[in-house]
């Protein structure tokens, strides 16, 4: 459809026993009955995401970065959305490395398109996480969208792999309806002119 963005939906932990498949399999769930969205989860752990880069910024080397083979696919998936979720835990009041090493191996995938954050961990929820996040993928000149999701306590706030809070499905219609206008406003845009870089 026209009015169909292509929504990827990023696991952002890697560490072994976490919680983020569940959040990011509820959230495609919203995403899917929202009806604005082609739905991909990514998740980190499934691709080989190398703590050391080259010399070289992709934001300088364009296409020619010299990324591993093992990160084609996800490269490809971001460089196809239209729009992501990024689904966060907190670790030490910041998100998790393999979702840093996952970022600073792009560049233009995230440009000129909308992010949402759904976090999760202890008393706040992941949002330190997203507030770190939020300013790392500012500087890579993503849109990131005012409204998220915050899970706190999470390990007791879930059943079944859902949330307790009845409310939680109306605040993530709230989310996706904010990131479908962004999805088609900056789609618009792209195709309307290069973003100025």
């Amino acid at each position: 459809m026209e009015n169909t963005h292509r929504l990827v939906i990023v696991v952002g932990s890697v560490r072994e026993g976490r919680f983020g498949p569940v959040a990011a399999s509820w959230v495609a769930e919203q995403a899917r009955a929202h009806g604005g969205f082609e739905v991909e989860v990514v998740d980190l752990a499934e691709y080989d995401i190398p703590l050391a880069l080259p010399a070289e910024s992709p934001k300088y080397a364009g296409d020619a970065y010299p990324r591993p083979a093992g990160m084609a696919a996800l490269t490809s998936a971001l460089e196809g959305a239209d729009a992501f979720v990024v689904v966060t835990p907190e670790y030490n009041h910041s998100y998790p490395a393999s979702l840093k090493a996952a970022v600073d191996w792009h560049f233009t995938q995230w440009t000129a398109k909308p992010v949402a954050f759904v976090s999760y961990g202890g008393a706040a929820g992941g949002r330190h996480a997203v507030l770190h996040l939020e300013n790392v993928l500012t500087e890579l000149h993503a849109v990131t969208i005012r409204d998220g999701l915050a899970f706190p306590n999470y390990f007791t706030a879930w059943q079944d792999g859902r949330p307790l809070d009845p409310e939680a499905s109306g605040y993530a219609k709230a989310l996706l309806d904010q990131l479908a206008w962004w999805a088609a406003t900056l789609r618009a845009g792209r195709d309307a002119a290069p973003y100025p870089v």
